[in-house]
């Protein structure tokens, strides 16, 4: 495994849309887990493959629950809404306030290309449709209420 650079909101690649992953490859698998150890090693909820320069349909998400990962996922049903502050480890050190689905069920194959399908509220479903707008070239920033803000540092 090996830690990826994050591509920065300017960078073109964030803004085109992913291709369907055909076969589970082992260079597909590594990037997977280079995925997830960027995201982890960048206190990420969410990661896509753009984001690190790669245009598969790829996303990692762990809102504390364990690794989550999504290969060509589709959002097949949405309910109720949410609004609340989100942030981008493409667009560090700023957030702005977003108002997403509340519950999402999306559909997509798992690192061994098994279908699943995972119902997600809250949190959950703020990830899921952040990560899976990257794969169609969106940032939160397209959609953001307001002004992008400062995120204040918590201090150890």
């Amino acid at each position: 495994m090996a830690l990826r650079t994050i591509r920065e909101i300017g960078d073109d690649v964030l803004r085109k849309t992913a291709k369907e992953v055909k076969e589970m490859t082992p260079r597909t698998q590594r990037l997977i887990q280079d995925m997830l150890e960027t995201m982890y090693e960048a206190n990420g909820v969410g990661l896509a493959a753009p984001q690190v320069g790669i245009l598969k349909r790829i996303v990692t998400i762990d809102v504390g629950e364990g690794p989550i990962v999504l290969v060509n996922p589709e959002i097949i049903s949405q309910e109720g809404s949410q609004t609340g502050p989100e942030g981008c480890l493409s667009v560090p050190g700023k957030q702005g306030t977003v108002t997403r689905p509340n519950e999402v069920t999306v559909k997509a194959f798992d690192e061994n290309m098994k279908p699943r399908l995972i119902k997600g509220t809250e949190l959950l479903a703020r990830a899921i449709c952040h990560e899976c707008d990257h794969l169609d070239g969106k940032l939160y920033v397209d959609i953001v209420e307001g002004e992008l803000e400062d995120v204040i540092a918590e201090e150890d």
